[in-house]
């Protein structure tokens, strides 16, 4: 799971989203029988708790009881995936949670550091009707034009 840039003590608004989709996608690769780990990444980018510790707090809050690994440096997109690969390196599965376009930006980063680690990609179960709805226009607007710009770069 992706962390957002997040200023306070708890999770804000954003990552709490992301915690839902990462706990709702979680629960239904437990329910086929898979081992599930939640990998949550980010740095302390815009206060003193690094994002992954609010990301774990919020998934705990929504009655995750599994296993959390921790990425607490990373400070971009490119170095969540980065500073993942070894957290996720002996999974089955690897579902990305976070905002649609964002989580595709991710996964096209995953590509290109870790092919092996690329091709175990599963969806993940990011789109609830009604969740989010006032920040999805603004998210798909910026995650489009970045992954455009992405796209052009190779």
């Amino acid at each position: 799971m992706l962390g957002f840039s997040n200023a306070g003590s708890t999770a804000n608004a954003v990552n709490r989203w992301r915690a839902r989709i990462a706990v709702r996608t979680a629960r239904r690769y437990e329910a086929i029988g898979d081992v599930v780990v939640i990998v949550c990444c980010g740095g302390a980018v815009r206060a003193t708790v690094p994002e992954a510790d609010l990301l774990e707090a919020a998934v705990r809050d929504l009655g995750w009881t599994g296993e959390v690994r921790t990425d607490r440096e990373s400070t971009t997109t490119w170095e969540n995936i980065a500073n993942a690969r070894p957290l996720i390196a002996t999974v089955d599965r690897v579902a990305v949670c976070s905002n649609g376009l964002h989580a595709a930006k991710a996964r096209e980063y995953l590509r290109r550091l870790d092919p092996s680690l690329a091709a175990l990609l599963v969806p993940s179960f990011d789109y609830r009707v009604g969740e989010m709805v006032w920040a999805k226009p603004v998210f798909a607007a910026v995650g489009l034009w970045k992954l455009l710009r992405l796209r052009r770069s190779t």
